[in-house]
């Protein structure tokens, strides 16, 4: 079983709806649904464009998934997000719109996002006593992307390469994709699909914790954590960086 940390909102918001359709998969019920028909492309192959983000569910990486450390439990991982959302207030995005990055398509932010990349970093930071250590085939899995010396080593000291100053926030919709024909309908028909909450500031109230049942297996949600403290991302990361031995509570 691995957990993650993801950037997630109620089901019934806007953004979590026009996702899980896009994805064709609702991870809070573990359901298909029907995806948008996208002009130019049969749903068949849309379906096949889709298949890696649908498992993971419609979400924005904070915490990449991991397995729980030896000393950890599920009930204080639980209880950690718990209290954790308790002390974060919620924070304004300036917006998302759809583009490439690399060679998928995602949701990212068209500017920089200060709260935002405090907020990851912090859940970074806060959850890590949860995660127990890479074995070696995961840690091979991960080596195989390529990465600079810098993502090697967080790597070795907190699971995960595209964190800290390389963090890009994004939430995928889609498999790498090869085809250049096959990616410019896909992005017409996603920039269509997700007009109604693209191009515009919302507020990030809410983050997720989502779990894989065993590997392979799809992820779901396991709970909505509403955010509801006083303090914004960017004080409590300076806060945490100035106590870096701070007990996660």
């Amino acid at each position: 079983m691995r957990y993650a940390i993801y950037f997630a909102a109620d089901a019934d918001t806007p953004l979590m709806q026009l996702g899980t359709t896009w994805l064709g998969r609702d991870p809070f019920s573990g359901t298909s649904v029907q995806q948008p028909n996208v002009d130019g492309l049969d749903p068949a192959r849309f379906a096949d464009l889709t298949t890696s983000p649908r498992r993971y569910g419609f979400h924005g990486t904070l915490k990449a998934p991991f397995s729980l450390a030896e000393s950890a439990t599920e009930d204080a991982l639980f209880a950690a997000c718990t209290s954790f959302a308790q002390m974060i207030a919620p924070f304004d995005l300036k917006g998302l719109s759809v583009n490439r990055l690399g060679k998928f398509l995602a949701l990212t932010p068209g500017q920089t996002e200060p709260d935002l990349e405090a907020f990851a970093s912090l859940c970074v930071r806060h959850f890590d006593p949860f995660r127990a250590p890479l074995n070696a085939e995961d840690l091979d899995r991960r080596r195989q992307a390529n990465l600079t010396p810098k993502q090697d080593a967080y790597v070795e000291d907190w699971g995960y390469p595209y964190i800290f100053d390389e963090f890009r926030f994004h939430m995928t919709l889609s498999n790498k994709l090869e085809n250049e024909a096959e990616t410019e309908t896909m992005a017409l028909g996603a920039k269509s699909h997700f007009s109604a909450v693209t191009n515009s500031a919302l507020m990030c109230r809410h983050f997720g914790l989502y779990v894989e049942p065993e590997r392979g297996a799809p992820f779901d949600v396991h709970r909505i954590f509403e955010l509801t403290g006083s303090e914004s991302p960017i004080t409590a990361l300076k806060m945490a960086l100035a106590n870096p031995n701070e007990e996660v509570s």
